[in-house]
């Protein structure tokens, strides 16, 4: 894999610039107000769960899907799986994905040489698909030889270093105990992506059961 890919997407990911994140939180703010999460220990039974119950099946499971696509050079296919990806969203989510994977789109779509991501980024040009976060990446790291298990540990571990970010604002968890947490996840984040689900789903328990214990918060989209 060149060093090019692995930089450009570095970028990509980095939170830090304009052309944005975003991540859905779960519950985790249900989490910490109805003390479910207050420690290190709590914190990493809850972004564990996350990976379980909804990255390995949903994401992870959609991307393993867009690579598929992508190798067999089907165009109906892959924009399909784009739109049934924002169907299973609830809205603010789907708009959300949206909007980050046209803002993505904006800085990418420049020197495509594969035929199957021209023909996919032209048809988002057309409107003729959702452009979702995940399926312009996946294009995107297919087009520069990104293979697709480092694309889920990259974009995965943007997502929990983002929810830890925010869990400092809203628990009184230390800094240096989140990081030392979240290099633990690598080995185990590595696991799961072998074991990701043929099939998209889009149930997690973890979402479900505590939100609707708390009827006044709702999760929230963490966005830069």
């Amino acid at each position: 894999m060149s060093t090019k890919a692995l930089s450009r997407f570095m970028q990509l990911l980095d939170g830090s610039f304009p052309s944005g994140i975003f991540v859905h939180s779960f519950g985790l703010e249900s989490h910490v107000v109805l003390g479910k999460v207050t420690r290190i220990d709590e914190l990493e039974i809850y972004l564990h769960n996350i990976i379980i119950d909804q990255y390995q099946k949903f994401e992870f499971s959609f991307i393993e899907r867009i690579f598929k696509h992508l190798y067999e050079n089907n165009l109906n296919a892959l924009l399909r799986e784009d739109n049934n990806y924002s169907a299973m969203l609830n809205f603010e989510y789907a708009k959300a994905s949206h909007t980050i994977g046209h803002n993505y789109f904006k800085h990418i779509n420049k020197d495509i040489e594969k035929t199957i991501v021209k023909e996919y980024y032209s048809a988002l040009l057309k409107k003729e698909g959702m452009g979702n976060e995940l399926a312009v990446l996946s294009a995107y790291a297919y087009e520069i030889g990104l293979d697709k298990e480092l694309l889920m540990m990259l974009w995965c571990k943007k997502s929990l270093i983002t929810l830890s970010a925010c869990t400092l604002k809203i628990s009184r968890i230390k800094p240096s105990e989140i990081q030392q947490m979240l290099f633990q996840f690598d080995d185990k984040i590595e696991n799961i992506i072998n074991k990701s689900h043929q099939h998209v789903e889009n149930f997690n328990p973890l979402f479900e059961e505590v939100v609707y214990q708390h009827l006044h918060l709702e999760p929230k989209l963490f966005m830069t």
